[in-house]
């Protein structure tokens, strides 16, 4: 991959014309807000309207509802996001009047060597969470940070949050190779497993990549020693691990059961106790790397344990929503087999009679490579929705169906759109479950929609 950053600082100056294609994006809102803070005059497109959009235009950011080449007429450059593709019409409009184009990764790259310190949480499961932990610890050590994180967080009533502290924390996804844009002072990596197979070849692929992204940290590497397959990505390389087991440097000592109260010991010294609000190993975990990174940054424990005691965790992770028929019902971002386990697990320990499990597979190539793990991970609900698969950016050459997994489970109920998925939800809801609508894609309005019955 070439890093443009050189390039692409000449025109991330005050008084240059930046524009943003897709402003209304996750990251791409509070990039322009970012960029417009720095003193450039920043435009930007976007397919429709939205919150965002309306947030972006009264900070007096002009966004325009529908691409055009007209839309990109005296810009200096442009930045993209990574759904707009070359037949876009700015895109296309860009390429043809020769204005200079960039990534949105390689943005925040160069936007990240303005800080003194640059937090970059990486991993295939848990960045949403434990970047959201990590901005609770900070805002209550008082640091002022600049946040993006991929999902909304309560505490900031945002995705994002541009302050005039020496630090950013940025949730880094590994997809296309997108952190190797990034200039992290501490790179955290929480996992490394098999994932966004349309891009990366097979798991040594994936672990390459990170491995990458950890020589890129100019100052600490702090990484789950737990983990097998991020030991092996990081054989030969310094870091500071972090884990469950007592050989690593962060651990945790005084578990109790429900994984949600322990101390936290850094270098054979008590550092902090946490009392979590959020369930399961997996978040003990996430907890651990965000205490991991506030002691490698200087934070007191204090501050880490009233950071954390505060966090009831981030939208769409295990997001209670309401009642409905004496059932309480839940939604969750998992998309991956690895954190149905985690999600289930978890829910395993609140003692309900049964685990109704609405689940939307997400992308058909994720599918088809992890099917075998799915179906694994799915027999573990007692009961099993599937909805059909949700195509986020592909295209179905695979000819692979939501019906394909639930032939392979006992029971399971393939419903074809999410109408049906609200319907069979509310024909089999009972008092005593706890009914779990899951996926990346909007399985979360089927849940929604049943609450609202």
């Amino acid at each position: 991959m070439i890093n443009r950053s050189e390039e692409l600082k000449k025109y991330l100056v005050p008084g240059k014309r930046v524009h943003l294609v897709g402003i209304g994006g996750v990251s791409m809102r509070p990039l322009g807000l970012v960029l417009q803070g720095m003193g450039l005059i920043v435009s930007g497109s976007d397919m429709n309207s939205s919150v965002s959009t309306d947030e972006l235009i009264s900070h007096g950011i002009c966004v325009a509802i529908g691409h055009s080449e007209e839309n990109i007429v005296g810009v200096d450059c442009i930045i993209r996001t990574a759904a707009a593709q070359n037949d876009n019409p700015e895109v296309a409009g860009a390429r043809r009047l020769g204005i200079p184009m960039f990534e949105r990764a390689q943005a925040w790259g160069v936007l990240m060597q303005n800080y003194q310190n640059a937090i970059c949480i990486a991993g295939t499961h848990g960045k949403t969470t434990t970047t959201s932990m990590v901005t609770h610890i900070f805002m209550q050590a008082q640091k002022d940070p600049t946040v993006m994180i991929g999902g909304y967080l309560p505490l900031l009533r945002a995705g994002h949050r541009v302050g005039n502290g020496d630090t950013i924390i940025l949730e880094s996804c590994e997809y296309c190779d997108s952190f190797l844009n990034f200039f992290p002072t501490l790179a955290v990596i929480l996992n490394v497993e098999a994932d966004h197979l349309d891009y990366f070849k097979d798991l040594a692929d994936v672990q390459k990549s990170f491995r990458k992204f950890a020589g890129l940290s100019s100052g600490f590497v702090l990484a789950n020693g737990d983990d097998p397959h991020v030991v092996q990505a990081l054989e030969g390389m310094a870091y500071i691990s972090f884990g469950l087991q007592p050989e690593n440097r962060i651990t945790a000592q005084n578990i109790c059961p429900d994984w949600r109260h322990m101390d936290v010991v850094c270098d054979g010294k008590f550092y902090c106790h946490l009392d979590l609000q959020v369930l399961g190993r997996h978040n003990a975990l996430n907890a651990l790397a965000a205490a991991g990174a506030a002691w490698l940054s200087g934070l007191p424990g204090e501050a880490v344990s009233a950071g954390l005691v505060a966090f009831t965790g981030a939208e769409r992770r295990m997001q209670f929503k309401g009642k409905y028929n004496g059932a309480d019902v839940y939604d969750d971002y998992a998309h991956h087999p690895d954190e149905l386990r985690a999600t289930i697990e978890a829910v395993r320990t609140m003692d309900y009679k049964r685990l109704v499990l609405a689940f939307q597979p997400h992308t058909y190539t994720r599918t088809k490579a992890l099917f075998a793990d799915f179906v694994r991970e799915l027999k573990k609900a007692d009961v099993v929705v599937l909805a059909e698969i949700y195509a986020a950016r592909e295209r179905n050459t695979i000819g692979i169906s939501s019906r394909d997994l639930a032939e392979q489970i006992s029971g399971a109920i393939y419903c074809e759109t999410l109408p049906q998925v609200t319907d069979t939800l509310s024909e089999i809801a009972r008092e005593g479950d706890v009914i779990l609508t899951v996926g990346a894609g909007d399985i979360f309005r089927a849940g929604e929609a049943l609450l609202d019955k």
